[in-house]
């Protein structure tokens, strides 16, 4: 295949992907290199579609942060999944820290959703709630600061 119509070939795949959702760029990369083009034909290709904003691992980050946080996850888990799909850690640091309201807020929810019609009898119980809330990312200390309140 000549470089012309492999370059083309490769702007198609990249389009169709993008017209579905937003994709991470390490995301595409491993989706082109799954189907086998090298890392040198794809890469010019991506930089100019990034240019153009069909690409923006900000955006992306913006809505996976939206997508996960109302299915009740935390800010830590988030940003780690948001590492995974190669945004850069300040993009990531950033965008959590604009929200600092909105986890305490959704931290608080999914409490009363979870737990409101029990109390917290014992030391097993309590453990529990904090096991439960820690692995759906939020930070410990925002953890113990409810139950204080509760």
């Amino acid at each position: 295949m000549d470089d012309e119509l492999l370059l083309k070939s490769i702007k198609k795949d990249c389009l169709r992907l993008l017209t579905r959702r937003e994709y991470s760029r390490k995301e595409i990369e491993q989706k082109l290199i799954a189907k086998d083009y090298q890392r040198e034909q794809f890469a010019a290709v991506l930089d100019e579609l990034t240019k153009q904003s069909w690409q923006d691992d900000n955006r992306y980050a913006e809505s996976y942060l939206n997508m996960r946080s109302q299915k009740g996850f935390g800010p830590v888990k988030i940003a780690y999944e948001l590492r995974q799909q190669g945004v850069d850690k300040s993009t990531v640091d950033e965008l959590i820290q604009s929200r600092t309201e909105d986890w305490v807020k959704q931290l608080r929810q999914l409490y009363v959703k979870k737990f409101a019609s029990s109390a917290i009898n014992d030391n097993a119980e309590r453990n529990k709630r904090i096991r439960f809330l820690s692995q759906r990312g939020f930070p410990s200390g925002m953890i113990y600061e409810l139950l204080e309140k509760t």
